[in-house]
């Protein structure tokens, strides 16, 4: 790992860090602290992140049968059950040792007909809360009923393991990124949600023949609100069933990569979903389980619970995450969301206009969950990609870890989008200033990978409409083909496509 610095080479870098160097050093040392708490333990960072391949269901070959193990520690009962069990929900109870972790072992000879791969399980656990049936932590698909519209647990362990096979793809092939962002139940014409399967077989393929190298998954990990967009998550090791199966999504991953496409996932850990029949919210009947206690576990903006990220099993949990999503899926990197409202206590609800203003009400605990993050990815794949949607600007976010950063390969540059819809809402083109976009274009430091859209999902989905529309509004529908004579049409697409080559640009 990273050795004790003497001097940091992040400030020496950039000398205008000099001011903050006690900040910035304080940052590195809980770093190696909690690195070296890791290690000290006997893991590698990277075998630290196995939380996937012990929690939840875990076959064992030798005993033959299946373990079960959910950490819980402030429960006072806890039983599972299921389909497999005639939904018996007090028939067997899980055993709970001295680090709050409950665990019960199915062997084959008593549930091996019954508890196999697509069985439906759930935990019913009695805490301060009540009883409430819960779904596993650690399950890797959740499913939900049409008819009652309740999500259920599922123990998804195909007899034949995904062929990865072949599959030797380095996104460092791809050379600078060129992304393109998308949602796979909204890439399609049908009002309907779209597939995985049909991701892969419609929109890939065009992805590549307009000249992209990279695509950007929103809303994968499963998500009761579909309205979300994916960014209240209930299942973390889960990907939606909405669009389909597991396989199905490392197919499409396949595909992606046979065609010379990278593929990031968007990563929510910077909150989660509130809801108490799904989600984390409350699994051991306390506030304070995955989330600070009381009212400082609640997001004030998002309507969700926050991560407690100095808590060591919560880390472990995120950590294993990350893994899991890398070694089980092959994702090639992550845009991690909401990077802003995990560093600051206020939740970057300010204006950044005083340098001193990045190194007050921080949050040096989630600010070290992020460095951990990147170390543990760049360990497991030295040229996977990482992006911070940070609005903030926070000094050393795109600086290596072993320079006393955080360890981002890039930072999305919010401002970028938020500037063009703007300067669209409010000034007439004819008024545009030359100089003002050229600044917020090039207002970076040259250093700092950085990742610009013209338009994002924020600008496009999230209360507001896309570039197209803002330009062109409804006549999109009536005149955009080559027999309209339409200035409104044509001044729209001149716009757009003046707005894309600045952007690319600069």
């Amino acid at each position: 790992m990273e050795n004790a610095l003497e001097e940091l080479p992040i400030v020496e870098r950039d000398p205008w860090l000099r001011t903050y160097e006690s900040a910035l050093r304080s940052r590195y040392d809980l770093y190696r602290r909690r690195r070296d708490e890791i290690e000290q333990g006997g893991d590698s960072l990277r075998d630290y992140a196995n939380g996937y391949l012990y929690y939840g269901f875990q076959y064992d070959p030798a005993l033959k049968g299946w373990h079960f193990r959910e950490w819980l520690p402030g429960a006072e009962d806890v039983y599972l059950f299921g389909d497999f069990n005639g939904w018996q929900r007090t028939q067997l109870r899980l055993r709970k040792d001295s680090d709050g972790v409950w665990s019960i072992f199915l062997p084959d000879e008593s549930f091996g007909d019954r508890l196999v791969h697509g069985s439906l399980v759930k935990m019913l656990v009695h805490g301060a809360n009540g009883w409430l049936e819960r779904i596993p932590s650690y399950i890797r698909r959740v499913v939900q009923d049409p008819v009652s519209k309740n999500f259920t647990g599922q123990l998804w362990a195909p007899p034949v393991p995904f062929d990865w096979q072949g599959d030797a793809f380095d996104i460092a092939s791809v050379g600078d990124l060129l992304i393109y962002e998308c949602h796979v139940g909204m890439a399609q014409e049908e009002p309907r949600v779209g597939t995985y399967a049909e991701f892969t077989r419609d929109v890939l393929p065009r992805v590549k023949r307009d000249g992209y190298n990279t695509v950007q998954l929103m809303g994968i990990a499963e998500h009761p609100y579909y309205g979300s967009f994916g960014y209240h998550v209930s299942n973390f090791f889960a990907p939606s069933s909405r669009f389909g199966t597991p396989e199905e999504l490392k197919e499409l991953i396949r595909t992606a990569h046979g065609l010379g496409l990278g593929v990031i996932m968007d990563l929510v850990h910077s909150h989660y979903v509130k809801n108490l029949n799904e989600g984390l919210n409350e699994l051991d009947g306390t506030n304070h389980l995955y989330s600070p206690a009381g009212p400082a576990g609640d997001h004030p903006f998002w309507d969700s619970k926050l991560f407690d990220y100095g808590k060591e099993p919560v880390r472990h949990f995120l950590l294993s995450n990350v893994k899991y999503w890398m070694e089980e899926f092959h994702f090639d990197g992550f845009r991690f969301d909401g990077v802003t409202s995990m560093i600051y206590t206020h939740h970057g609800l300010t204006e950044f206009d005083d340098p001193a203003k990045y190194f007050r009400e921080t949050d040096p605990e989630a600010i070290c969950y992020l460095t951990l993050a990147n170390a543990l990815i760049h360990e497991l794949r030295p040229h996977a990609v990482t992006v911070a949607e940070d609005v903030s600007g926070m000094p050393g976010m795109c600086y290596p870890v072993r320079d006393g950063g955080v360890g981002f390969d890039y930072r999305l540059a919010m401002a970028v989008p938020d500037f063009w819809i703007k300067l669209l809402k409010e000034v007439p083109d004819e008024d545009w200033d030359i100089w003002r976009m050229w600044n917020t274009m090039t207002d970076r430091l040259p250093d700092v990978g950085t990742v610009a859209y013209c338009e994002s999902h924020d600008q496009a989905l999230v209360g507001d409409q896309t570039l197209a529309f803002r330009l062109m509004n409804k006549q999109m529908y009536t005149d955009m083909n080559r027999a309209a004579e339409n200035l409104l049409i044509d001044r729209g697409m001149a716009l757009h496509k003046m707005i894309r080559l600045f952007t690319i640009s600069l």
